[in-house]
Order: structure tokens, then C-alpha cells, then sequence
């Protein structure tokens, strides 16, 4: 789980500090204060960093000498170049448990460098001042930094990066839909997606005709007689049809374009972001595919091909191939959407 730190700013007002700290309550593993300001986070669930010693965490500087015990101690440094870099390293291999890295130039390359070399030797912790300054920092060399260091304005930037950091973790919640119909419609205009990632057997994005009711279609993965595998690829259905992208939001195929944000989810729930390279939509021999789920009906129009392929629990299968009976992964959602956002207890009617 990706860590997010509190910084209180010692000269904000005492009110305003009381309020972000009740609003980090639940969200924020760590506090970081000034000694003064300890005693207003008493009676709350949130653990400190400070150089008073009253704090769980001992918070050190660049300039501190380091004390023998280092594993409840926090360092903050500044990486300017790689003697910076550098000393990061040996710090982490002397045992601090946690280490604040600021990197006000360059941001990318220390960050991958500093991943690699102190990776399972401490905590590595970014200080950030965006959300999209999180996110590069939790995506770098894939593995991504073990947490971020917020100084928030208002309490809506702590709930807004803890909703990010939960869009990491929490897994999204698939259901089984059964197959009853098969009908080719004829002809559409349908989407490919190419990725900028390499997809593996069982990932692939949740697409459907209807907000309520997202399907799972599997990358291009599969090797077969005729075709290379494309596992950067999703062949994702026609031009109306949603998909869903970070943020829980769906969007319509129609308008998605290269460098916008996708959403790559496995069979277990996993999602991992990504981005999208090209937009491909030709004229092709479409199917709807109807299927009934806790009792409720829901349907997917999709291209008539080989490639394209549905996921269950298992395994996955060729639409070409599916036939009243067979069982497919579904993400079913109550409410309807407005712009992409969820709105739970609008009502809306699709079909």
C-alpha cells in the first residue's frame, strides 16, 4: 500500500491546522509538525513526525547527526545531483526507516534512480505539490515511490489524493453474467485501442453498451494461424459504446484520442492505468451479444472477430465462439452518469 504523509505548515492558523489534520484522520498514515503543534492531534488516529521527541517518528534533517537507532527515524533531503543521489542511498543502507526526497529539478530520472538503488532498504517517500505530481512519482519505473508527502491548502486536497492513492489498491468488483443471445448486426463502426503497455492473458478493459453493465473484453494476447498477437490492443466495440477510465469514469470510444488516460483491469479486479498511443476505428462486421445478470438484462455489441474475446473466471473465449450458457465477467454499477461521473441515486434508463 502506497503511503500518504501530512506536512503542517507551522505558520497556517490554529483552526485551519485542526481542520486538516480531523480531515487526514483515516487517510493520512503520518503527520509531520512542528513540536507546538503536537498537541492538536491529541485524541485523533494519526501518527506524528516531528524533532520533538514525543512524536512515534523522530523527523531528522540533512544537517542532524545520526543518531545510533535509525528505525523509527524519518530523514527529509533534497537531491539537486548525484552526490545527492548518492547519499540517499547510504543513508537507506544505514538503516533509515523512512526517507523525504525532494527533487526540485530534475523529478524522473533521480526518482528512477533512487527506486532502484534503496528499493526494500527503506521508505521512500516523495514530496509532492500536485496530484500529477503523485502520480508520476507512484508510476516511476513502474514500481513507483512508497508514498507521498502532501502540504495541503484545504482538506479537499487530502481527500482528493487519498481518492487517488485508493484507485491504486482497491481492486474493482467483477460479477458473472450469462450468455443468452448471439446476433450479428451487421456492419459498424468499431474502436481499437493501442496502448502504450504490453497487456498479459487476462487483462484487458471493462467496455459496454450501457454505463450499468461494463463487459470484459481481453487484450489481443493470443497467438493464432492468422494473426500476430497485438497485446498492446483492445478491440473494444463500436463508436458509442463506454469504457471505463481512472477515476471510476467512463467515457465514450468516439472520443478518446492518443495520450488520453485508459484503464487496464485484470480478471481478479487489478487495475493499472495507461495510456492510450492510437485510435483506430474502421467499418466492420458487428454482434450483439446479450446476457442476464442477477436477473437483469444487459447486452454488448462488439466486432464479429476471432480476436475479440470476453473474459470469465478462468479462461476467455472468442465471440466467435460464445454460445448461450457460457459465463462472462461483468462490472454492474446502480444510478446513472452524468458526463462520465457516477451519480448513484440519479435514475437513468438504458437498454
Amino acid at each position: 500500500m502506497k503511503q500518504l504523509w501530512l506536512r503542517i505548515e507551522p505558520n497556517s492558523h490554529p483552526t485551519h491546522k485542526a481542520e486538516l489534520l480531523r480531515t487526514a484522520e483515516g487517510r493520512c498514515e503520518v503527520a509531520i509538525l512542528s513540536p507546538n503543534d503536537l498537541p492538536l492531534v491529541g485524541g485523533l488516529k494519526l501518527r506524528t513526525a516531528s524533532t520533538d521527541a514525543r512524536s512515534e517518528i523522530k523527523l531528522l534533517t540533512h544537517e542532524n547527526r545520526l543518531d545510533n537507532e535509525t528505525s523509527d527515524s524519518a530523514l527529509e533531503i533534497v537531491v539537486k545531483d548525484s552526490s545527492d543521489e548518492q547519499r540517499v542511498v547510504e543513508l537507506a543502507e544505514q538503516g533509515i526507516r523512512y526517507l523525504i526526497v525532494s527533487c526540485p529539478n530534475w523529478k524522473i530520472i533521480p526518482m528512477e534512480n533512487l527506486i532502484a538503488r534503496t528499493r526494500k532498504k527503506t521508505t521512500l517517500l516523495a514530496e509532492v505539490s500536485s496530484l500529477e505530481e503523485a502520480r508520476i512519482a507512484l508510476r516511476t519505473l513502474e514500481l513507483g515511490v512508497d508514498g507521498v508527502v502532501i502540504t495541503p491548502s484545504s482538506p479537499s486536497d487530502i481527500e482528493e489524493m487519498d481518492r487517488f492513492l485508493n484507485q491504486l489498491h482497491e481492486p474493482i468488483a467483477l460479477g458473472k453474467g450469462k450468455v443468452v443471445s448471439i446476433k450479428p448486426i451487421g456492419l459498424g463502426s468499431r474502436v481499437c485501442l493501442d496502448t502504450c503497455e504490453l497487456m498479459d492473458p487476462g487483462e484487458g478493459m471493462l467496455v459496454g453498451s450501457v454505463s450499468a453493465a461494463l463487459f470484459l473484453l481481453e487484450a489481443e494476447v493470443h497467438r493464432n494461424p492468422h494473426v500476430e498477437p497485438r497485446p498492446f490492443r483492445v478491440n473494444a466495440g463500436p463508436v458509442s459504446s463506454y469504457v471505463l477510465t481512472p477515476g471510476q469514469k467512463t467515457r465514450y470510444l468516439s472520443e478518446l484520442k492518443a495520450g488520453d488516460e485508459i484503464l487496464i483491469v485484470n480478471r481478479s479486479g487489478r487495475a493499472r492505468a495507461g495510456h492510450i498511443g492510437r485510435v483506430k476505428i474502421e467499418r466492420r462486421p458487428m454482434v450483439l451479444i446479450e446476457t442476464e445478470v442477477d436477473g437483469r438484462q444487459f447486452s454488448i455489441i462488439v466486432q464479429n472477430a476471432e480476436t475479440v474475446r470476453m473474459l470469465s473466471d478462468g479462461s476467455s473465449k472468442s465471440v466467435s465462439e460464445l454460445k448461450p450458457g457460457d459465463e462472462v465477467l461483468v462490472r454492474v454499477e446502480e444510478g446513472g452518469r452524468h458526463f462520465g461521473t457516477l451519480v448513484s441515486d440519479e435514475s437513468v434508463i438504458e437498454r
